[in-house]
């Protein structure tokens, strides 16, 4: 993805609110699948990885992405952001 497109869908993230959050029990295939189900329905998500989880949102992150065959957009603090383009109903038209 070029730089564009991720600036694009940065200035897209900041006003949504994060629709996850990862805790302690970290990441299983209940929560994967979830993100997957909401990835396909919106196309961007934000994520926040809470203080107790044991791991921090940069060392996840790129997991869940390859996980979920999306794009990580961006990582600030506790919060990620994931861009994957629906395959049914695409609502965000990237720049190019």
């Amino acid at each position: 993805m070029k730089g564009k497109a991720k600036r694009y869908l940065r200035s897209l993230a900041v006003n949504i609110e994060p629709i996850f959050q990862i805790g302690k029990g970290v990441l299983n295939e209940n929560l994967l699948k979830q993100l997957d189900d909401a990835l396909e329905a919106r196309e961007l998500i934000k994520v926040r990885v809470l203080n107790n989880c044991e791991e921090n949102a940069k060392e996840l992150a790129p997991q869940i992405a390859d996980s979920l065959g999306a794009v990580l957009v961006q990582t600030i603090g506790h919060n990620m952001v994931f861009y994957r383009k629906s395959l049914e109903k695409p609502k965000i038209e990237l720049p190019e």
